[in-house]
């Protein structure tokens, strides 16, 4: 049994999804009703190269993240567990309310409140629930 703390555990996590392409990937994976998306699927939205698409779905796949299934020359990448998906809207949610209390983001709110739905949250409601609990007054009170 690994005895490495839990904390550990979870920056190894964090470390494993620490780059925009891999993000990228996750929401694609997440907005999918089935938690699933052919490498074809990926490779078009991305943008990326074959090669550094692989390389990063390896990284994503060690962290137990995302799994694959293949069906002829088919791969499908599909994410572990939903709370993926919740991790996600989560950060979008911390995200959106960050860049909501400063404004000189303003420009990337604008562009953060037009990213693609995930599953679960729309991005209005994410960003509504978040700005719920933005009150420059409350924050200032709080320790």
């Amino acid at each position: 049994m690994d005895t490495q703390p839990l904390y550990a555990i979870k920056a190894e996590l964090f470390k494993a999804l620490a780059h925009p392409v891999r993000i990228r990937l996750l929401e694609v994976i997440a907005a999918d009703p089935d938690l699933a998306a052919p490498v074809s699927r990926l490779l078009d939205v991305t943008g990326a190269e074959p090669s550094a698409l692989s390389q990063h779905l390896a990284v994503l796949k060690r962290a137990g993240v995302v799994d694959s299934t293949r069906s002829g020359n088919a791969v499908v990448y599909r994410l572990t567990e939903p709370l993926v998906a919740d991790l996600l809207i989560v950060a979008r949610a911390f995200l959106l309310r960050r860049l909501a209390g400063h404004d000189a983001d303003a420009g990337r709110l604008a562009v953060a409140q037009h990213l693609p739905t995930l599953p679960g949250a729309s991005v209005r409601s994410v960003l509504e629930a978040a700005l719920a609990e933005s009150d420059p007054v409350e924050r200032t009170a709080k320790p």
